[in-house]
Order: structure tokens, then C-alpha cells, then sequence
């Protein structure tokens, strides 16, 4: 019943912020990405090994995510049934935010070391989702600590590396694109007519 939204695109395009003003709207949670506190922790100069060890922290993260919003939704849906005594009076089924998946591990893998693991291409067949955002790079490129590409031209082609993943697979997906009130309204807009 509950809805998974992934939120996907190169760095500092404005994911997290994105997942956290959709999770507020909808009145559900939204799982970060395990990569900054792991490399915040254990220092940015990863190994190819590192980024399995990431890929089954997110996981990992995700399915702790999942399993809160199943509780409290369990804990809100009881609620209302006792109240109205009636299925039809149950809410919509929450929404998850997700800030990162195994697209963006597998992207990650190829673009700095050109191969990736078999668990996240395992993951990225066995995972299922509901809805993909895809954010542009028409945002300014803001630094930070773990940020690594300034530059015009490795943001569109990453973009373009996500974009062409999007396209050749089955889940409902929407670019977002704009400033940061245009980019939530489009998504909330994307989110009514694909999940809810």
C-alpha cells in the first residue's frame, strides 16, 4: 500500500530539499541519502568497495524508512476505521521520499570507475518503485564538502546519464525543472497523478 517516490539527478540539484518539502506537504517521512553521513564519517577519498558498502547502507536506510511510515499509517488507519467504521473511510496510502536509489550507486560506479557492482545491479531489478523525479541542472551548482563537479559540463552529462535510464525502464518518471516552488508543485502535481 505505501507508495515509494525516488527523487534522482546529479548533485546539488536540490533532491533533499525537494523530498523534505514533499514529505511536509504529505504529512509523511523521507529517507536521506546514507553516502554524505558515510562519507562525512569515514572521509570523502572512496575506493570502489565503498560505494557496495553505501549502496546496502541506503538500502538499508530505505526499508527503516518504509517500515516507520507502515507503522505509523497502520497506527492512523486503525484510528479512523474505529472512528468511522467504514474501509472506505481509510486515507490514501502514505508516501515514501527517497533521496538516492541503486540508479544513482550504478551511475556513481560507472561515472568514476566505469563498472559497477552486481548487487546494486541486482537491487535495481529486484527494487520496485511507484514514481521517479528527475531534478535538472538548472539549479546553481551550490559547494559543499562531498560535491565534486562544478562544472557545466560533467552536470549534463550526468543528467543526461539519468535521463536515458529513466526512459528505458517501466516506472512512471517526470523531469523537475525551475525554480524551488515550480520544482515542488510539479512534483506534487506528478505525485497526484501517478501515486495517489
Amino acid at each position: 500500500m505505501i507508495k515509494k517516490v525516488v527523487v534522482i539527478g546529479p548533485e546539488s540539484t536540490g533532491k533533499s530539499t525537494l523530498c523534505e518539502l514533499l514529505a511536509q506537504h504529505y504529512n509523511t517521512e523521507w529517507c536521506p541519502e546514507f553516502a554524505r553521513e558515510y562519507l562525512l564519517t569515514h572521509g570523502k577519498e572512496y575506493q570502489f568497495d565503498d560505494l557496495l558498502t553505501i549502496a546496502k547502507g541506503q538500502l538499508a536506510l530505505e526499508d527503516e524508512y518504509f517500515s516507520l511510515v507502515k507503522q505509523q499509517w497502520s497506527s492512523t488507519a486503525d484510528k479512523h476505521w474505529v472512528k468511522r467504521n467504514s474501509l472506505t473511510a481509510s486515507p490514501h496510502a502514505p508516501s515514501l521520499f527517497i533521496d538516492t536509489d541503486m540508479y544513482v550507486m550504478k551511475v556513481w560506479c560507472e561515472y568514476v570507475f566505469g563498472k559497477c557492482h552486481q548487487f546494486i545491479l541486482d537491487e535495481i531489478v529486484w527494487r520496485k518503485y511507484d514514481l521517479y523525479l528527475l531534478c535538472n541542472v538548472d539549479l546553481p551548482w551550490v559547494k559543499d564538502e562531498l560535491r565534486e563537479y562544478p562544472d557545466e559540463q560533467p552536470r549534463q552529462e550526468l543528467y543526461r546519464i539519468y535521463k536515458d535510464l529513466l526512459i528505458n525502464q517501466r516506472v512512471p518518471w517526470i523531469e523537475i525543472s525551475g525554480d524551488y516552488d515550480l520544482r515542488v508543485q510539479t512534483a506534487i502535481d506528478a505525485v497526484e497523478r501517478w501515486v495517489h
